[in-house]
């Protein structure tokens, strides 16, 4: 082999070496990253629970819980948490993770509380990407916005209410921005409207187990 020829080789096997250690450098800082954006939606999550809590239950909700798929209801194709606080073995409130897969810059997770009346104990965001100053007001840090569903129920308001004003309806639109509290109105109302046709089997279904739903809230109420 020519001298030539062999610094060729050798500068070829440098670039791959540094490419492979780029490449692995960048596949453990996106691993990291991602551990680091699943750490802080568990930090929101327990927030979040530790406010929507009913005041009066003896079990341990964590524990106490199931995983569900219903896309149509919840929002996200895969399986999310309802957990169950329960008094004598009573259910008190279901707290669900809900997902509003239309807010303006994709999917608000959500965390949405509700009692034995199907009444809204709250509501939390536990992950957004809504836009800083327009979208992000459905935080509970950022403003009161999102304890406008505080005591709600599908009865208050009326069905065709379920929306923000511009649409007509009884809830706030934030200044700017009209489509991320849409979304999140949408899902607050699919979710009440799961605990009230599936709620029985949501809390009799024993804890670890998960549950699949395909059927759907009504087509004029998904567009709601």
């Amino acid at each position: 082999m020519s001298p030539r020829l062999g610094d060729l080789g050798r500068g070829a096997l440098t670039l791959a070496v540094v490419g492979a250690l780029g490449l692995g450098g960048l596949l453990a800082l996106r691993a990291l990253t991602a551990e680091r954006i699943a750490e802080q939606q568990r930090a929101a999550t327990l927030r979040a629970l530790a406010v929507l809590l009913p005041a009066d239950f003896d079990n341990d909700p964590q524990a106490d819980r199931i995983e569900v798929v219903a896309p149509a209801w919840l929002g996200g194709e895969d399986a999310l948490t309802v957990r169950r606080a329960r008094r004598d073995g009573v259910i008190e409130a279901l707290l669900l993770e809900a997902v509003a897969p239309d807010g303006y810059n994709g999917d608000i997770r959500l965390l949405v509380g509700v009692d034995a009346r199907g009444r809204v104990i709250g509501v939390r965001v536990v992950e957004h990407r809504e836009t800083p100053g327009l979208g992000d007001p459905i935080e509970i840090e950022r403003g009161p916005w999102i304890t406008g569903f505080d005591g709600r129920s599908l009865s208050d308001p009326a069905a065709d209410a379920w929306r923000v004003r511009r649409d007509g309806g009884a809830f706030d639109q934030l200044a700017g921005a009209t489509i991320t509290p849409r979304a999140v109105v949408g899902a607050v109302r699919r979710a009440l409207q799961f605990v009230e046709t599936h709620g029985e089997a949501l809390a009799e279904t024993p804890s670890g187990a998960t549950l699949a739903f395909r059927d759907a809230p009504p087509l004029e109420d998904s567009r709601r």
